[in-house]
């Protein structure tokens, strides 16, 4: 059993925190900006909640943080009341938000300086796999620090990988996104033209889904988007976040993204729709519109 503070309780991290209660076995703490939040997971899992990231990690083995995006991640961990002004000596951070890696290097860098050691942990999987505790846990870091957090970090994953350096988990999330957006965006052209032609989704689908076409996708999310639902899973506005993280680190790299941009702004057409919180497979709502 580790002490472990986990900062950021939003829909990945707050059952990401309990699995690390209750199938880690670890003596957690948590924080969140809205104190309600972290009084209900405490209600639910045990263990204690702190008024600011800093007094959460206070102590701590392992630093857990989950949060929006990259100003939200430096005011965690480097603002005034952030998690590397109090950590101790040894301690580790891991970070599961989807940030840039210019970011995760720079936590590293800061990190370094304190004695501690720091991994990007971007996740996939979604609100399910987080609930299920069968995330995919793509890591940037020293080979060594990784080896120690890593068997904390199965508490909620099914997956774990060590990709390279500090901010490698990052890009590699990057990857993730950029096949996620083009696969929906296939999928929704499918089952429009499927509609359209007059096809029984269901037996299309049956039939395609065991072969080369087939994908989580298609296998998760074909049936909520033939009924027209979309108000579940992994939102649009997020999915934006991502590609937009995507589209600037390919200005950096000078990787050429047609497709991925070109998704990004049907996905600014589903906001506009009204479809900022709706999940992402809602691609098929604008060809439908």
């Amino acid at each position: 059993m580790a002490k472990v503070a986990f900062i950021g309780l939003g829909v990945m991290g707050y059952p990401m925190a309990g699995h690390l209660k209750t199938k880690g076995g670890h003596d957690v703490t948590v924080y969140n900006r809205t104190t309600a939040k972290a009084e209900n997971w405490v209600k639910q899992f045990g263990g204690t909640h702190a008024l600011t990231p800093a007094e959460a990690a206070k102590g701590a083995d392992f630093v857990f943080t989950c949060v929006g995006n990259d100003d939200d991640l430096r005011a965690v961990t480097i603002g005034a009341d952030g998690v590397l002004t109090s950590m101790k000596s040894s301690a580790i951070l891991i970070d599961n938000t989807t940030a840039s890696a210019d970011v995760a290097r720079e936590l590293y860098a800061f990190a370094k300086d304190k004695g501690c050691g720091f991994v990007d942990a971007p996740v996939s999987g979604g609100q399910a796999g987080a609930e299920n505790g069968v995330l995919t846990v793509m890591c940037g870091g020293d080979e060594a620090v990784f080896a120690t957090a890593k068997p904390v970090i199965e508490a909620f994953a099914k997956m774990i990988g060590l990709m390279g350096p500090a901010g490698s988990g990052q890009l590699t999330k990057m990857v993730n996104q950029i096949c996620i957006a083009g696969v929906v965006q296939g999928l929704a052209e499918a089952v429009h033209f499927g509609k359209s032609a007059g096809l029984d989704i269901e037996k299309v689908v049956e039939v395609i889904s065991k072969g080369a076409a087939g994908s989580w996708q298609m296998e998760n999310r074909h049936k909520t988007m033939n009924a027209g639902k979309y108000d579940f899973g992994f939102a649009v506005d997020w999915m934006r976040k991502d590609l937009g993280i995507v589209l600037n680190e390919a200005k950096n790299n000078g990787a050429s993204l047609p497709v991925t941009a070109l998704v990004d702004q049907f996905y600014a057409e589903v906001q506009k729709l009204g479809g900022k919180r709706w999940d992402t497979s809602s691609l098929l709502a604008r060809l439908e519109k």
